[in-house]
């Protein structure tokens, strides 16, 4: 067993992978030959990634308050707590926090052979924000 206590600050997510307001808090980075990482991410209203996508995927748990998500060419969808996101390999997509509410989620993922975790792309444009269904 071992216990890892914490010392790592939370840093702010960086503005060419978010829009909006982003704090991001590292929980595991589990060691060779694992590539397993997990982040608890905290989007304030409004905020969200850009598109991006993971050669591996990634599964998002939301733990707290009201998201968005989508695919390319899907449907913005409502994420709440308790809602586990599957974004398969290579999917673009993004997610973020409701206009009016903040989200935080636990985003895990795994880098391929070559170390890679995430692509990442454009930012979310406000006009495809705002196409979002109401999440109150």
């Amino acid at each position: 067993m071992q216990i890892t206590r914490s010392s790592i600050d939370t840093v702010k997510g960086p503005a060419d992978w978010f829009t909006g307001d982003v704090y991001i808090d590292a929980v595991a980075a589990a060691p060779d030959p694992s590539r397993v990482t997990a982040n608890l991410v905290h989007f304030m209203p409004g905020a969200r990634t850009h598109w991006h996508r993971h050669p591996l995927g990634q599964t998002v748990f939301v733990t707290e308050g009201v998201g968005l998500c989508q695919r390319r060419g899907g449907p913005i969808e409502v994420i709440r707590p308790g809602d586990r996101v599957l974004f398969e390999a290579d999917e673009e997509h993004w997610h973020g926090a409701a206009p009016n509410r903040l989200m935080v989620h636990l985003a895990i993922n795994e880098s391929d052979a070559d170390h890679d975790v995430v692509h990442w792309m454009t930012p979310v444009t406000d006009e495809e924000y705002a196409a979002a269904p109401a999440a109150d």
